[in-house]
């Protein structure tokens, strides 16, 4: 199974890293395409007015100088044109996306890219209890002998 992975929080985020984690646990083929940098807010914005560009950082795994939107939509028409993603998984972002925040998120309207490209795709966001906490969340760790992808 192909997984793209991106978010909205940007290539480097803690959140995008366990989702690798985790999306490894179902597959080899992974693909990360996501935002340069930080894009929280972005909502199902596209960039029209600069060129959107990519730059490969590694197998499989690319920034895009644009929106999580822009991310998804480059994946799918130019770095895997060639052979779609299977599914489409978003985030995990730092922050709920609950109610009304879900139409300013760039992780969900990634999501919604994909789906609206017959891909199916998921978000995937975290409750954090204090506000701005999200960036302090450690990475789980499995227990030695343990299968599952959050072991505590």
């Amino acid at each position: 199974m192909r997984i793209l992975l991106t978010n909205d929080d940007g290539v480097n985020a803690t959140g995008l890293k366990l989702l690798e984690r985790i999306a490894r646990k179902f597959s080899d083929d992974i693909w990360i395409v996501a935002p340069t940098e930080e894009q929280s807010g972005a909502g199902h914005s596209l960039t029209l007015t600069i060129p959107v560009r990519f730059r490969k950082l590694g197998e499989r795994r690319f920034c895009v100088t644009g929106t999580p939107t822009d991310s998804v939509m480059m994946a799918i028409s130019h770095i895997m044109k060639d052979h779609q993603p299977d599914l489409i998984l978003s985030g995990v972002n730092r922050g709920a996306n609950l109610g009304e925040d879900v139409t300013y998120s760039g992780t969900v309207s990634a999501a919604m890219e994909g789906a609206l490209a017959g891909i199916p795709s998921i978000a995937l966001s975290q409750s954090i209890a204090r506000e701005r906490m999200g960036d302090m969340v450690p990475l789980p760790r499995p227990k030695p002998g343990r299968s599952g992808c959050c072991s505590r």
